[in-house]
This record gives structure tokens, sequence and C-alpha cells, in this order.
């Protein structure tokens, strides 16, 4: 063998396998000594406490060394650490026991129990569905919330946002939503939220079921990567029972806090900020999520919920328009509505499904359709019949829309704790537009 040869094969079996931290600040660590690529995941062994394992994520590299962002936090790590690559990268483990379980973005249990069985390891970070194996969406998929079966009916496999203020009821319609779904798996990702606001989803929105449910939850007070990742994280459980065929639906709450997320992280690493100080990747990442989500060809699909919540109920906030533009459908919660109240507050008119039109009937359409009409002329005359200025028998669809009003209002109450079925609803929805 040529001398040439051994020495390639030494230098390679000599090839240094753990690194050195050499320099620490409040967001990112600086390690010199290993050859990692972008968003190679390292671990990082205290030198003072075996014990201690953190890990972080490679996201700048330089000459002769590499920064990372730690899933935790800095406090505790000193100069001089070792830090090693992690062979399996961004990964977790998943089995069939993680149902009926509160899990953190790493799938560490949060709910006392016992560590989750791995049966299969499932990437974190993955491709979206291929554009052409994409199953068309042909069949509606029941809430069991009357305004969104009747009047925005939704398909196995779509994706939604739901858009709303804060403080307008967002968390209580994700509870309904769960609660009512037609679908055997259901996840549930709370991502960037208050930690008071997790057992209180448990108990008073989900009534303390968690039957066929799973939580993946990264509060307020994780690193921003623990957010960011969480929700991908989430997404990769909904994949791990999608690819055996069963049906999921997936909730998120929220969109903007896993968007407020990388936009620390971006700025720390220098991005530019662009609209209210988001960067690029900000936008870029809401894609690489939602269309994980859908119908696959030969496997089950994943009906989304996002929630997107609007800062001063502004519409045109770059992460609401960013995530309209992906999504197959909005659903607009009013602050307005709540003053009558009316809830869920959902804004018919200022909502929309976009593939209503393929999984709903003619009869059904039609009578969405009428029943909208209606709707839009009490709003645009409220102020006139109010004062008594409208004059009955000036506008026969008007007459009409007002004696129908009672019902429609009733329609589009209900209260949290009940679900209603999807033939139901359709046939009350008929029976207002036939009266």
């Amino acid at each position: 063998m040529p001398l040439s040869s051994i020495k390639a094969k030494l230098s390679d079996s000599l090839e240094v396998r753990f690194g050195r931290v050499e320099n620490i600040t409040a967001t990112n660590i600086e390690i010199t000594g290993l050859n990692p690529s972008i968003g190679d995941i390292i671990k990082i062994v205290s030198h003072h406490d075996k014990s201690r394992e953190e890990l972080s994520m490679v996201t700048e590299l330089k000459k002769h060394s590499f920064l990372v962002s730690p899933f935790r936090y800095v406090e505790g790590l000193k100069i001089g650490d070792a830090a090693y690559i992690n062979e399996e990268g961004l990964s977790i483990g998943l089995s069939d026991d993680i149902l009926g379980r509160v899990v953190d973005p790493f799938m560490h249990a949060k709910d006392g129990g016992k560590p989750i069985k791995v049966s299969k390891k499932m990437p974190i970070i993955k491709a979206p569905i291929d554009a052409m194996k994409r199953g068309m969406i042909e069949k509606p998929f029941s809430v069991g919330v009357k305004s969104i079966d009747g009047l925005l009916t939704c398909g196995v496999g779509q994706k939604l946002g739901i858009f709303a203020g804060s403080g307008v009821g967002k968390s209580t319609l994700m509870g309904m939503i769960v609660r009512g779904a037609e679908a055997p798996i259901k996840i549930v990702a709370l991502i960037g939220e208050r930690g008071r606001e997790i057992p209180e989803f448990i108990e008073k929105n989900l009534g303390g079921d968690l039957t066929n449910t799973v939580l993946i939850v990264a509060t307020s007070d994780d690193s921003p990567l623990m957010r960011k990742y969480g929700a991908f994280s989430a997404m990769s459980v909904a994949e791990y029972f999608k690819e055996q065929g069963r049906d999921v639906v997936f909730m998120m709450d929220s969109i903007t806090r896993f968007a407020m997320a990388q936009r620390e992280i971006g700025l720390a690493l220098g991005e530019p900020p662009t609209s209210k100080g988001y960067p690029p990747s900000s936008l870029t990442l809401l894609a690489q999520l939602m269309e994980r989500a859908g119908k696959e060809e030969g496997k089950g699909s994943i009906t989304a919920f996002f929630t997107v919540l609007i800062e001063g109920d502004d519409m045109s906030d770059p992460i609401a328009d960013q995530s309209r533009s992906i999504l197959d459908g909005h659903i607009v919660l009013s602050r307005e509505l709540t003053d009558y109240g009316i809830y869920p507050p959902i804004n018919i008119l200022n909502s929309a499904s976009r593939v209503m039109g393929d999984v709903a009937t003619k009869e059904h359409i039609q009578a969405t359709i009428e029943f909208k009409k209606m709707y839009a002329l009490l709003k645009e005359n409220e102020v006139l019949i109010r004062i008594g200025a409208y004059q009955k028998g000036n506008d026969e669809e008007l007459d009409r829309a007002i004696e129908k009003k009672s019902a429609m209002d009733d329609f589009l109450k209900q209260d949290s704790a009940t679900n209603f079925t999807f033939s139901n609803t359709i046939n009350e929805l008929m029976a207002i537009i036939t009266l």
C-alpha cells in the first residue's frame, strides 16, 4: 500500500471527535476542534458536572471555529467544556405509548409519567409532502362546531388558520375543535405560551381528557431554539401516525410565537430585520412547517389548524398576511361579536374555506351562500334597523333576513362544552334557509 494511503487512513482514524468551548455569550457558544455542517447537533458536556449534557445546533461557521445556539440556557457552562457531534442528528423517539401524554419537544415526559418507549426514530426536520404525491381533498372533516362545519366546511387534509387578537377565544375554540374533531389521533402543540395555560388548557378546554391526544409543550420561558423546533417536533409526531395510515388533526398555538422565536434567532445571527423586525427566515420558515401537513397518497392525512395572534387586530400583520397566502382557509375571530354574546366569535363574512366547494354538496353550498347573503344584509343595514329608520316592505330580501335573524344568531352561538354532528349541523342550516 502506498505511504500516502497509509497516512490518509491514519489521519482518518485519529480524527478529533470532540471540540472545546472557547467563548460563551448570552445567546451563542463558540466551539473549536470540530468540523460540523450547518444544522448539525452538538452535545456539550460540562467539565465540572459530567452528568450535565446540553444540546445545541450549529448556526454559523467560521474559518477555525463555529457558533451554536443552545436548546436550553448557557448558565452553568464554562470555557473548556467538551463538545461532541451528535451522530443521531435532530430526531425524536416515538411509539404509540405517547398517546395521552404531555411531553416537551424532545419527547421527555412533562406529566410525571414514565419515559416514552421508542419503537421508531423520526427526524424533526423533514421535507414537505411532494406536490405530485398529495391526495385530493374530497371528504369533509367535521370539527363539531356549527359555524365551521356549516359555513366554512373543512376537508380531510386541509390547512386552516385561526386568526384572532389576544383574549378573543382562540384557546376555547381550539378545545372545541380537538374534542369534536372526527379524527382518531389528535396532536396539540402549545408553542411559546405561558406555563399557566398548559394545565388550564387540559382541564378547562379538554375537560381533562387526553384520550388519543398528545400535547407537545414549549413554553415562553424556553429558549428560542426550543420554541422553534418544538413546532417541527410536533409535526413529526403527527407524521409518525400519518405514515401508519391514520388520520390526524393537528392544532398549534401559535404560529406567531413560533415566528417570534425565529426572529430572536435570526437577529442574534445578524440577519437584517424587515417588516416589524422579522428577518426573511421567519417568513420562509412558515411554509416549511405548514406544507408538511396535508393528505398523502397511500398514507393517512394531517388536517391542521394553526392559530395566528393578530397584534392590535391588524390583519395586515406580516405573519398573518404570509400565513393566509400559504393556508387553505382562514377563520377570523371578531372582538366585536363577543360584545354581542356570540361565542365562538367567528366572523363568517371575513372567513373562508378554500376547499368547501370540493367537499360540500350543491345544496349545502347554496344554503351557505343564502345564509351569508342575509347575514351581510343585516350587517349593512344594522344602524338603520336599530334606530327604526327602516320600514318593512321596502326590501323583500332584507325583510326575510330580519325574520331569520334570531335563528341565524342561534346557529352561530354554541356552548364550549357542546359538540354537534355534521349531519345535525347541515339539517339546522337547511331548516333556517327554508323557513
